[in-house]
């Protein structure tokens, strides 16, 4: 597949600086040096991936992950001079998969690129041959691991992709117990200790969207101390 990996940053070192690394990797690199013009590469062209500043003109990085949503389901990658957890959370929060502090190792966002790409898409390709085999349930909630929707009590559950992924590693194994790293590892790739509030992020975005109380979870569980699981009580 032709992987298109967008770069939305206003400082050309920088997007000149991943450009180069990325297309290293066989990927078509498109930059855009603010907000709106990212945008409209997104509604022009089949991106495959978005990388994002958050500091830009026109439009900054949250306000487009949150257009960008609007209209698309890629993995989504925030770039940030803001290293504090609100700041990461509110990306997060706005439809993000991962989220990365400035200054960085440029083999590190390659590899993160690597990874989302590998696992989103593979999900993606993936068509078993027997109903049982994809269709996940537990409880109310009933995931298409061949479309990739959520359905509680019949209606459809919007996701992102890093939900979509974290739900499925815990529907396939009801009542498992998966810690932190092992859900990162399993859904992202090598895990990083900056990576450690992300994935408390996006367990609390499911909650907010599956169970009725997310105070009081029906569904995913926290063992604390040891990590997550989902049942059903």
């Amino acid at each position: 597949m032709d992987y298109k990996i967008l770069i939305a940053e206003d400082e050309q070192d920088i997007a000149e600086l991943l450009k180069l690394y990325l297309e290293n990797e066989g990927y078509r690199v498109f930059w855009a040096g603010n907000g709106l013009e990212a945008l409209k590469i997104v509604e022009r062209e089949d991106i495959s991936l978005a990388v994002l500043d958050v500091m830009m003109p026109k439009m900054d990085g949250y306000e487009l992950t949150r257009r960008i949503r609007e209209i698309s389901n890629i993995p989504i990658l925030i770039l940030s001079a803001r290293d504090k957890s609100n700041d990461k959370i509110l990306g997060l929060n706005l439809g993000a998969d991962d989220y990365m502090a400035k200054p960085f190792d440029p083999l590190e966002i390659v590899a993160r690129v690597n990874s989302n790409l590998r696992r989103f898409y593979q999900l993606n390709a993936e068509k078993p041959k027997h109903e049982e085999t994809y269709i996940l349930k537990v409880g109310d909630l009933s995931l298409d691991t061949q479309t990739l929707v959520l359905k509680k009590k019949g209606e459809e559950v919007l996701l992102t992709p890093m939900e979509y992924k974290i739900l499925a590693l815990l529907m396939k194994k009801p009542g498992a117990i998966y810690t932190k790293v092992q859900i990162y590892e399993s859904t992202s790739g090598e895990y990083f200790e900056s990576d450690d509030n992300t994935i408390m992020v996006h367990i609390s975005n499911l909650r907010d969207k599956i169970e009725d109380n997310p105070k009081n979870p029906r569904y995913i569980k926290t063992i604390r101390g040891v990590g997550y699981k989902i049942e059903d009580r």
